[in-house]
C-alpha cells in the first residue's frame, strides 16, 4: 500500500495579490480578499514551507501597508534573517524593521542575527543589518552591538561608512553614554570625498553637539574644516552625480548650514569665522528653483541665530522680504513665520517690508493672512499707527469670522500704546465695536467707558458719535452698552448740544429715552445691555428736568419684569425716588476721572498709553474728597487733646460699571478699631460680567429704621448766605450707626464753587464721610450739594463736631472753621 501525499498548490505572487486587491470595489469585498490569503499564509507557515515563506513573508508586509494585521508573521521574519539566502534575509529585514518594536522579546534572537551579519563578507548584508539596527535597535541591543558599529564607522568601504554613522546617530539617542565610543571615528569622517559619507557625517556631529555641551565645544574647532567644504559645493562647476537643478547636492548644503548654526550660537569666534561664507551662499545661490530656496532659507535661520553682523542680518532680512513676492504659498508662510520670530530683534529691517506684508493680509490663503495679521501688529508703532490701523480696520471688515476676536484685539492693544490722540483712540474703537463689536473680547466694554471717562474734553463728541452709531441698530451689544453708558452719563452734553469737534445734532431729552427705552425692548439686546440701558434712564433722571416723571413710570414698569436683575435695580431705584429721593443727586452723580494703575509690590506701575515706567506708590484724593493731611491736622487741633479721631474717607469708586458702579455702600466700610480706612486705589481695568446694583438688599429689609423718621433736623451753619443743614436716620442693619446728610444751600447772587466739608469728632466715635454731589453751591438757592456722613457711636454719648468749610466766593477763597453741639438726642441715644 502506498502512501499519496497531496501538497497544497504554490501559492500566488505579490504583483498578482496587489492586481487582485485593485479590482476590490468596496471595502468589504477588499477584506474578504485580505482575509482568504492571510488563512492561506498561515497554512502555509504552520507547514513549515521554506519554497514560498519569502513570497508569503513579501504579501504579508503589503497587508501590513494597507492597514491590516500581520503580527502572525514576526517569526517567519526572523527565519528568513537566519537564512543565508540574501533574498530571504532582504525580505527577513524589511519585515523585523516593519512588524517589531523595541518591546517585543524577540530581539533577543535578533541580536545574534545582526551581530553575525554585521561581521558578514559581503558589503550588502552588512547594510541591510546596520539599516536594521540604526531602525528598531533597542537600548540593549545598541549596548551590545555599539562595538560593531564602531568599526565599520571606520573602515574604508564609503558604503558602509555611510550607513555605520547613520546607525551610530541611532545609538547615541538610545545610550547617550557611548558617545565619547564615537569620537575618534567621526574628526575623520570630514576627510572623506564622498558625498554620502559626508552627509551622514554631518548628521553624526549635528547629534552630537545637540546632545552634549562638551562634544559643542569640542567640534567648535571644526568649523574652518565646514567652511571649507561648503564652499567647494558652492564655487564647483557642475555635477552630474550631485546635481539637483543646478545647485550642487543642496541636501549636503543644508545639513553644513544646520550644524554651523549649532556651532555659532552664543560663539563670537565660531560666528566670526563663518560670516564670510554665509554672504557668499546668501549671493550666489540661485533662487529661480525651490532647491535655491531652500538653501537660501537655512541660511537665513543660521544668519539670525549665530553672533552675525549687522549688515548681515539686514541680508537675511531681504532675502525673506524677496520671499514674500513668490507665487508659492508655502514660501511666502515660511518668510512670514521668520519675519515674526525677528521682528523684535531688527525692527527697522523688518520694518522695509511693512507694504509686502500687509499685502499679505489679502491672501486667499487663511494660514498666511494669520501670520500676517500678527507680523502687522508687530510692526504698528508711533509713526505709523495710523496708517497701519487704517489697513487693519479694513482687514477687520473683511475678513473671515475666525480672525475678528483676535484682530480686534491687537487694535485695541495698538491703540492704547501708540494713539497720537485721544479722539483718534476713541474713533479708532468705535470704529471696531461697530464693525466686530460681538467678537471683541469681555474687557473691551469696561476699557473704552474708562477711557472715555478720562477723556473729559472729549465727552460732548463722544456721546454725539455713539448716539448716532446706535440709532436703528441694537446688533452690536458691546458697541450699545457703551452707548447707554455714555448717554446716561453725558446725556445732558447730548441735549444741549455742546459738541465742538463737529457739527452738533438737535436731541430731545424724549428722542433720547426713545433709545434707550428701544434698547430694553429689543430683542437683540442681553440682559446685560437691559441693565446698562436701564441705569442709563435713572441716570438721566438727575441730568434732565422736563422728563423726570416719564423716567419714574419706565422705572415703575420694570419693577415686575420677569428678569430678576431688571427686576431688583428698577425695584432700587424706584425705591431712589420715593423715600430716598434727597440721596438721588448724589448717588447718580457724574463718574470722576479714573487713572489706570496696576499695583507692583511696594510701586505702582502707571500706564500711559501703553507704556509703563515705575511710579512711587501715591493714592490721590479724588476730586471734592478727602481733604489734604495738613487740612485735617488743622481741624483735629480744633477740638484739642488726643480723644479726636479722624474722618474714614471714602474716595469715590473708580468701577465705571453699567449701573454706574457701586456708588455708595451706605453700610459697609466703617473700622470700628478707630483707625483710619486707606481710600481703595483706582482699579486697574474694570471687568464687569454684570452691572450691580445700586443698593444691595434693599428689597429685602428695610435699609434705616423707621424711628429715625421722628428725628428732627438742625441748622448746623448759616453765615455770610452759606447754610448747612443736617437731616438724620439710624441703620437697621447696626443701631449704633447714624447716617446724617448735609445739604448745603447758598442764599447769595454767585454761585459758591470747590466747596469742600470737613469734620472731625472725637475718638469715642467713628466717623466715615462720603463723596459730596456736587463743589458747586448754586445761588439763589436754586439747588444744594448733598453729602452723606456715617457715625459709629457705640457708647451711646452725646454727639459733638467740628467742621471746617472752604469754597470760593466772588473771586476770594473763604475758609470758616464751627462747632456743633445741638444734635438732637433721638440722634445718638
Amino acid at each position: 500500500m502506498s502512501l499519496h501525499i497531496q501538497r497544497m498548490p504554490a501559492p500566488i505572487r505579490l504583483r498578482e495579490l496587489i492586481r487582485t486587491i485593485r479590482t476590490a470595489r468596496t471595502q468589504a469585498e477588499e477584506r474578504e480578499m485580505i482575509q482568504k490569503e492571510c488563512a492561506a499564509i498561515r497554512s502555509s507557515f504552520r507547514e513549515e514551507d521554506n519554497t514560498y515563506r519569502c513570497r508569503n513573508v513579501a504579501k504579508l508586509l503589503y497587508m501590513h501597508m494597507l492597514g491590516y494585521p500581520a503580527h502572525f508573521g514576526q517569526l517567519e521574519c526572523l527565519k528568513l534573517i537566519a537564512s543565508q539566502k540574501f533574498t530571504d534575509k532582504r525580505i527577513g529585514y524589511l519585515g523585523a524593521m516593519l512588524l517589531l518594536d523595541e518591546r517585543q522579546d524577540v530581539h533577543l534572537l535578533m541580536t545574534n542575527c545582526i551581530k553575525n551579519d554585521l561581521n558578514h563578507s559581503t558589503q550588502f548584508v552588512q547594510g541591510l543589518a546596520l539599516c536594521t539596527l540604526g531602525c528598531m535597535g533597542s537600548s540593549e541591543m545598541c549596548r551590545d552591538l555599539a562595538g560593531e558599529v564602531e568599526k565599520l564607522l571606520k573602515t574604508s568601504n564609503s558604503y558602509l561608512r555611510k550607513k555605520a554613522a547613520l546607525c551610530a546617530v541611532h545609538v547615541i539617542r538610545k545610550v547617550p553614554e557611548l558617545m565619547e565610543m564615537f569620537l575618534p571615528a567621526t574628526k575623520n569622517l570630514l576627510n572623506e570625498k564622498n558625498h554620502g559619507v559626508l552627509h551622514t557625517s554631518v548628521v553624526l556631529l549635528t547629534e552630537m553637539c545637540e546632545r552634549s555641551p562638551d562634544m559643542l565645544a569640542h567640534f567648535r574647532k571644526l568649523v574652518p574644516q565646514l567652511v571649507r567644504i561648503l564652499k567647494n559645493l558652492i564655487m564647483s562647476g557642475y555635477s552630474p552625480e550631485h546635481d539637483v537643478s543646478g545647485i550642487s547636492d543642496p541636501f549636503l548644503q543644508v545639513r553644513i548650514l544646520r550644524l554651523l548654526r549649532i556651532l555659532g550660537r552664543n560663539d563670537d569666534d565660531s560666528s566670526e569665522a563663518m560670516n564670510d561664507i554665509l554672504a557668499q551662499v546668501a549671493t550666489n545661490t540661485e533662487t529661480s528653483k525651490n532647491v535655491g530656496n531652500a538653501i537660501l532659507y537655512e541660511t537665513v535661520l543660521t544668519i539670525m541665530d549665530i553672533k552675525s553682523e549687522s549688515g548681515l542680518r539686514v541680508l537675511a532680512i531681504n532675502i525673506l522680504g524677496r520671499f514674500l513676492l513668490n507665487n508659492d504659498k508655502n514660501i511666502r508662510y515660511v518668510a512670514l513665520t521668520s519675519l515674526l520670530k525677528t521682528v523684535q530683534t531688527d525692527h527697522n529691517a523688518v520694518q522695509r517690508h511693512r507694504s509686502t506684508i500687509v499685502d499679505c493680509l489679502k491672501d486667499l490663503d487663511v494660514s498666511i493672512k494669520r501670520r500676517a495679521m500678527e507680523l502687522s501688529f508687530a510692526l504698528v508703532n508711533g509713526n505709523n499707527i495710523r496708517g497701519m490701523m487704517k489697513e487693519l480696520l479694513y482687514f477687520l471688515d473683511s475678513c473671515e469670522p475666525e480672525f475678528k476676536a483676535d484682530c480686534a484685539s491687537g487694535i485695541f492693544l495698538a491703540a492704547e500704546k501708540y494713539a497720537p490722540s485721544k479722539r483718534w483712540h476713541i474713533d479708532t474703537i468705535m470704529r471696531v465695536l461697530t464693525t466686530a463689536g460681538s467678537y471683541v473680547r469681555d474687557d473691551a466694554v469696561p476699557n473704552l467707558i474708562q477711557l472715555i471717562t478720562n477723556s473729559v474734553e472729549m465727552h460732548a463728541y463722544t456721546v454725539q458719535r455713539l448716539y448716532k452709531a446706535i440709532l436703528g441698530d441694537y446688533s452690536q451689544q458691546p458697541l450699545v452698552q457703551v452707548a447707554a453708558w455714555c448717554i446716561g452719563e453725558y446725556g445732558d452734553l447730548l441735549v444741549s448740544g455742546q459738541c465742538e469737534e463737529e457739527e452738533p445734532i438737535q436731541v430731545t431729552e424724549d428722542e433720547v429715552l426713545d433709545i434707550l427705552e428701544s434698547v430694553l425692548i429689543s430683542n437683540m439686546s442681553t440682559s446685560v445691555t437691559r441693565g446698562y440701558a436701564l441705569t442709563a434712564i435713572m441716570k438721566l433722571s438727575t441730568r434732565f428736568t422736563c422728563t423726570v416723571n416719564r423716567i419714574k413710570k419706565v422705572v415703575s414698569i420694570y419693577g415686575s419684569s420677569i428678569d430678576v436683575e431688571l427686576q431688583q435695580r428698577a425695584v432700587e431705584y424706584n425705591a431712589l425716588f420715593k423715600k430716598y429721593d434727597h440721596m438721588r443727586s448724589a448717588l447718580l452723580e457724574r463718574m470722576p476721572v479714573m487713572e489706570k494703575v496696576t499695583t507692583n509690590g511696594p510701586t505702582e506701575i502707571v500706564q500711559t498709553n501703553g507704556e509703563t515706567e515705575p511710579a512711587p506708590l501715591e493714592t490721590k484724593p479724588p476730586p471734592s474728597g478727602p481733604q489734604p493731611t495738613s487740612q485735617a491736622n488743622d481741624l483735629l487741633d480744633l477740638l484739642g487733646g488726643n480723644d479726636i479721631t479722624p474722618v474714614i474717607p471714602t474716595a469715590p469708586t473708580s468701577k465705571p460699571s453699567s449701573a454706574g458702579g457701586e456708588l455708595l455702600d451706605l453700610l459697609g466700610d466703617i473700622n470700628l478699631t478707630g483707625a483710619p480706612a486707606a481710600a481703595p486705589a483706582p482699579a486697574s481695568v474694570p471687568q464687569i460680567s454684570q452691572p450691580p446694583f445700586l443698593l444691595d438688599g434693599l428689597s429685602s429689609q428695610p435699609l434705616f429704621n423707621d424711628i429715625a423718621a421722628g428725628i428732627p433736623s438742625i441748622t448746623a451753619y448759616s453765615k455770610n448766605g452759606l447754610k448747612i443743614e443736617f437731616t438724620f436716620e439710624r441703620s437697621n442693619t447696626n443701631p449704633s450707626v447714624t447716617v446724617i446728610t448735609i445739604q448745603a444751600s447758598n442764599s447769595t447772587e454767585l454761585d459758591m464753587t470747590d466747596f469742600v466739608f470737613q469734620a472731625a469728632v472725637p475718638k469715642t466715635f467713628q466717623l466715615q464721610l462720603l463723596s459730596p454731589s456736587s463743589s458747586i453751591v448754586p445761588a439763589f438757592n436754586t439747588g444744594t450739594i448733598t453729602q452723606v456722613i456715617k457715625v459709629l457711636n457705640p457708647q451711646k454719648q452725646q454727639l459733638r463736631m467740628r467742621i471746617k468749610l472752604t469754597y470760593n466766593h466772588k473771586g476770594s477763597a473763604m475758609q470758616d472753621l464751627a462747632e456743633v453741639n445741638n444734635f438732637p438726642p433721638q440722634s445718638w441715644q
